[in-house]
């Protein structure tokens, strides 16, 4: 199914890991479960979701790219996989067990592709991703929104240092930063870098 005019996603100098990656989920999910009592239909942050709905679209980014590279696909995103949100049954105790089982069956899809495996990790535009690519298309996703939700709930949510730049680094070459966001600093707060690049900020 190779398709000859795809490009191939570059990667930055440092590699976001599948231990950042349960790390990051393990946050999200300890954060999640302290506001579990809070109202989770106030906005998230700056988007026009809820937090409940924008937390249900963060799990199934998770799940997504696990689909994506299980596919096999050069051509486009699979059909298989789809929607996996809860809808109107999500629950903050739901979301935390689905993220759960999200992150482990991405670092498994991962873990069992061949390094020269490549599939569809973009759509627009069109880029192949290797395997180890396609930890922090879940978790840039994951970590942003939980920024989101965090301050709908007001429930304060920062990965550590090290995940944040990890992040970063691997990322900056992909070209959302300059296509769809607003660029990528460079200096010694990486999680705010993240947070400046995509148009949010710190919660005051």
């Amino acid at each position: 199914m190779g398709v000859p005019d795809v490009s191939v996603l570059p990667s930055g100098a440092e590699r976001f890991t599948a231990d950042d990656l349960e790390e990051l989920s393990a946050l999200v999910a300890d954060r999640w479960t302290a506001a579990a009592d809070r109202d989770w239909s106030a906005q998230a942050g700056t988007v026009a979701w809820s937090c409940i709905a924008t937390a249900d679209h963060a799990v199934d980014c998770v799940y997504a790219p696990a689909f994506f590279l299980a596919s096999r696909r050069t051509d486009a995103y699979p059909h298989a996989g789809g929607d996996l949100t809860m809808g109107e049954d999500a629950t903050p105790e739901r979301l935390v067990e689905s993220l759960g089982i999200a992150t482990r069956l991405l670092i498994a899809v991962v873990r069992d592709a061949p390094d020269d495996v490549r599939s569809v990790i973009f759509r627009r535009p069109r880029l192949l991703g290797a395997p180890g690519d396609f930890l922090p298309r879940g978790a840039m996703e994951l970590a942003l929104h939980a920024h989101d939700v965090g301050v709908g709930l007001d429930v304060p949510f920062e990965p550590s240092p090290a995940i944040a730049r990890r992040l970063r680094e691997h990322t900056r070459p992909w070209p959302m930063w300059t296509t769809e966001w607003n660029g990528l600093g460079q200096s010694d707060d990486a999680w705010g870098d993240l947070l400046a690049g995509s148009g949010r900020r710190r919660a005051a």
